[in-house]
């Protein structure tokens, strides 16, 4: 977990995740078609569909943007057909890896995703060769720095949460999926914004890596996140902070 949340803190610090507002916009609105697709286009009756709503309007995404979506997802509105893939393959190291799609064309995105992994000392694996190494978590991240974490502790503990994991300048709190939402409330009501808040697939070990394996493993990471198609990209790798914050 620890070298993943790493990356993630970087990346938000160099404003390199979803960097591209226009491609943040593009993610959201796939994603918020297909919660509407798979669980209605209602909110209160649909968490999938309430988390990504909250997304968008996190990072002000449009009001009329998101209605759109919605409306495509329920078939109110002509839009493409949209599918989730997730693929699975190895890193540098053997690093596994777990890379979230939603695509409208499955042999574009699944050629490009090869690619990736080809190009950066990695392979494309079968459905289900690394994912029993992850566990289906909720992940709220916040900055430590003037954070009251008893207060926080508290309010996590008594919404659910399954853990609480403390780092320099960061502190996670894991839910179950069922109880993600229930959090998320608790952690609004009691004035915690997290920087990050989604389902997440949380490795259950980690591999050390440096030196060029690093290197190669945080490039294939950027080359993922520049997919269009891709929303979200997991591993199981633990590589410095100060290596990590040299690699840009």
């Amino acid at each position: 977990m620890s070298g993943h949340s790493k990356w993630s803190t970087i990346k938000r610090k160099k404003g390199a995740a979803d960097a591209k507002r226009g491609q943040l916009f593009s993610r959201l609105n796939k994603e918020i078609m297909l919660a509407a697709r798979t669980g209605g286009g209602d909110p209160d009756h649909n968490v999938r569909l309430r988390g990504a709503i909250a997304a968008a309007r996190a990072v002000n995404m449009p009001k009329d943007n998101i209605t759109r979506a919605v409306k495509k997802g329920t078939g109110e509105l002509e839009g493409g057909i949209i599918e989730e893939i997730v693929y699975e393959g190895y890193g540098p190291g053997g690093v596994a890896v777990m890379v979230e799609t939603i695509s409208d064309n499955k042999n574009r995105t699944t050629a490009d995703v090869r690619h990736s992994f080809a190009k950066h000392g990695g392979n494309l694996g079968a459905n289900g060769c690394v994912s029993w190494m992850f566990d289906r978590r909720g992940l709220f991240t916040f900055n430590r720095a003037g954070l009251d974490f008893a207060k926080l502790e508290e309010v996590a503990i008594e919404a659910g949460a399954l853990d609480i994991q403390e780092d320099v300048e960061t502190v996670d709190v894991i839910s179950s999926p069922e109880d993600f939402e229930t959090l998320r409330e608790a952690f609004t009501a009691a004035g915690f914004e997290p920087v990050e808040a989604e389902i997440s697939q949380i490795p259950q070990t980690m591999i050390k890596l440096e030196g060029k394996e690093a290197q190669s493993m945080l490039k294939l990471m950027d080359a993922m996140e520049e997919l269009d198609d891709v929303q979200h990209v997991w591993a199981n790798f633990d590589i410095s902070a100060e290596e990590m914050e040299a690699s840009s």
